[in-house]
């Protein structure tokens, strides 16, 4: 492990894996979000001047991994920290990094990421959530899907589209709204997997914003937008891969000890095999992911765009086949909630949809890495 990481790497991993497993998979969200912050993990990421550790990516991606393989992953990392905090660090204001940061950082304040709309899919040239000018403001008009712990979030960033002046066309544009702004509204969606951090659907009906609720240049869309979805992309590596541990771990240890004719079950080759392929593949995601998060954190975003996709659909497959080999190897305890896998069969899927879907990936790198001509 010290040839690919650090010492203060190793040291990070083996002190969060142990704040995991004070929690458990019976984890209280809130509690061990509170902790995290206060120990300073939920930061990592986040400069020094505004009360974060003055790491990058790479460690925030640590932090959420050893949560994950203990069994207790922490959803809001991926968004508050990770992708909001970073594009305001990257391209706010003073103002907005003293207002938002140190608040993120410690875990007090925290922000959900709205960018999915109902028709627009995984292509985001297709938002039509869209904000205008007003005077010295903004008024927003839209509506967005799949948005993570907006019940939680003390604001949530949008990301609408704005005309450009020159072309007449509508380009990307990020804005800070608060939970409380006028006109903006939430519902909960239904979903038939139970986690801790609900999804919601959301309405921007007219909200107004002051001025200072753009985040970065008006006229940088697209290098704004795609700062916060390369770590969007490796964190959600890592909640993949950190899931996958978590399972594999439970079914290692299940077929060491369930004994079947005096034998434990994992000294039969069937057994065996497929754990130790499932181990090897979450290996193989987890050093992609280190890649891009490298990558990310030294300010190659090209590189890092190839390297986090790659991780992520990695990651996504990787977890899927260990959870599923995990339960096949509990049998029917797999399926109870003693164990804690059964739920983890719908969970494991969320990384191959979410943020964009395998095949979309698929595309990119057919597209951008091969140079193959696009079908649409």
């Amino acid at each position: 492990m010290n040839a690919i990481e650090s010492q203060e790497h190793t040291d990070l991993r083996e002190a969060v894996a142990a704040l995991g497993r004070r929690h458990g998979k019976d984890f209280d969200r809130a509690t061990l979000w509170a902790e995290a912050g206060k120990l300073g993990y939920l930061g990592v990421n986040l400069p020094e001047e505004y009360g974060g550790g003055g790491g990058g990516i790479s460690e925030l991606s640590i932090v959420l991994e050893e949560s994950g393989a203990a069994g207790c992953p922490l959803l809001m990392l991926i968004v508050s920290p990770a992708i909001c905090a970073t594009v305001i660090a990257r391209f706010g204001t003073e103002e907005q990094k003293r207002r938002w940061l140190p608040g993120l950082a410690d875990g007090s304040l925290t922000m959900a990421f709205g960018i999915t709309e109902p028709d627009a899919g995984s292509n985001s040239h297709r938002i039509t959530t869209t904000a205008r000018r007003d005077g010295e403001g903004w008024v927003l008009t839209g509506r967005k899907v799949f948005v993570s712990g907006v019940d939680i979030a003390d604001a949530t960033l949008i990301v609408g589209r704005t005309e450009d002046a020159r072309t007449g066309k509508l380009k990307p544009c990020l804005f800070i709204v608060p939970r409380d702004a006028e006109g903006f509204q939430r519902s909960a969606i239904d979903m038939e997997l139970q986690a801790q951090e609900k999804q919601f659907e959301l309405v921007l009906d007219d909200v107004r914003l002051p001025s200072d609720a753009l985040v970065g240049d008006e006229d940088a869309g697209l290098l704004q937008l795609f700062a916060g979805l390369n770590p969007e992309r490796i964190m959600t590596a890592a909640f993949a891969i950190g899931m996958g541990r978590f399972a594999l771990a439970q079914a290692v240890e299940y077929a060491k000890t369930r004994q079947v004719w005096k034998t434990p079950i994992g000294a039969h080759q069937a057994v065996a095999h497929p754990l130790a392929q499932a181990h090897i593949e979450l290996e193989l995601a987890k050093l992609m992911m280190q890649k891009a998060a490298a990558l990310y954190d030294a300010g190659d975003d090209i590189g890092a765009g190839e390297a986090a996709n790659m991780a992520k659909y990695a990651a996504g497959e990787a977890c899927v086949k260990a959870v599923d080999q995990a339960v096949h190897t509990l049998g029917g305890n797999g399926l109870t909630r003693e164990y804690g896998l059964a739920k983890l069969i719908a969970a494991a899927r969320v990384a191959r949809i979410a943020p964009v879907s395998r095949e979309m990936i698929l595309n990119y790198v057919s597209h951008q890495s091969l140079g193959l001509p696009k079908s649409y």
